[in-house]
């Protein structure tokens, strides 16, 4: 597969109309559709179901889509990274952050690192712990900030940040009529538990509660921390995230887990083996730093 016929095949699947695809990349009709039909011989599928007056993508269209669409964003960054090479610290610096507070803890860095090297700048992609790591195994970011723990055979970490679990409850819920802004985690065993999906949130979740003699009752795992408010204030159960999950809600409150330990790490993580830019070596030193001097 070539790479600008895979950039065709973007451009129909995006338009799902021959001609608009077509006027889009400034070529004639006939040379485009005859690409796709070459293309979906080379594959020996179909990639799009035709109709009278637009396209749809076959389940082998939206796969293809999938990757190529990685495919051409990695060819993008290798020839810009490339062509930036022995200019100094010029270029951008692909970074994941996930939800929480992540996008906190680096802005600091960030705005920090633009002041010294201002031809520098940053693509930022964000997402739960899980996704940002592969990501980084596919080559779209260089650089992350995820919830701990991390396989550390896989990837360089340091921690940067923590902040600790909170139960977020409906004010129907009795236990939000306690007094104080924290929680003891043996007063959640017998509530519906709202948790990340995440797996390794999910065993340190089971964990916790195994230490006090009790297994977890889990109705709901979710990806998206900003509908931890909407699940919790509908009293479905009580959420278990961290603190910076919450969101202003009336229907809610926020209770601290007051348990030793009971809490999530920040890490700033990149894969091990894998060379990295310099303006992308340079920010790893430059946080680091940073943290040094705050200590």
């Amino acid at each position: 597969m070539e790479l600008r016929v895979l950039r065709y095949f973007v451009t129909v699947a995006e338009e799902l109309n021959i001609t608009r695809a077509a006027e889009r990349l400034n070529i004639s009709q006939p040379p485009l559709s005859n690409q796709i039909r070459s293309l979906e011989d080379e594959l020996d599928t179909v990639l799009f179901i035709r109709g009278k007056r637009h396209l749809q993508l076959t389940e082998s269209g939206r796969l293809l889509y999938r990757y190529a669409k990685e495919i051409l964003s990695l060819t993008d960054k290798a020839s810009q990274e490339i062509r930036l090479m022995g200019k100094g610290m010029y270029g951008t610096i692909s970074i994941g952050l996930v939800e929480g507070s992540a996008p906190d803890i680096a802005s600091k860095w960030i705005e920090s690192f633009m002041r010294k090297y201002p031809d520098i700048k940053f693509r930022i992609m964000d997402g739960n712990s899980d996704e940002l790591i592969e990501r980084l195994r596919s080559g779209l970011i260089n650089l992350a900030v995820i919830t701990a723990p991390c396989d550390q055979t896989l990837l360089n970490n340091f921690r940067v940040g923590q902040e600790k679990m909170t139960a977020f409850m409906s004010r129907e819920n009795p236990l939000s009529a306690l007094p104080g802004d924290t929680i003891d985690l043996a007063m959640l065993k017998d509530q519906p538990l709202i948790i990340p999906s995440r797996e390794a949130m999910n065993d340190m979740i089971y964990k916790w509660f195994r230490e006090i003699d009790c297994e977890p009752r889990i109705v709901c795992k979710m990806d998206n921390y900003l509908d931890v408010a909407a699940l919790a204030g509908g009293n479905v159960g009580v959420s278990l995230f961290p603190k910076t999950s919450y969101v202003l809600n009336q229907k809610i409150v926020a209770k601290e887990i007051v348990n030793s330990g009971r809490y999530v790490d920040y890490l700033f993580v990149w894969l091990k083996g894998k060379p990295l830019p310099i303006p992308d070596e340079t920010f790893i030193s430059f946080v680091k730093q940073s943290l040094d001097g705050s200590n």
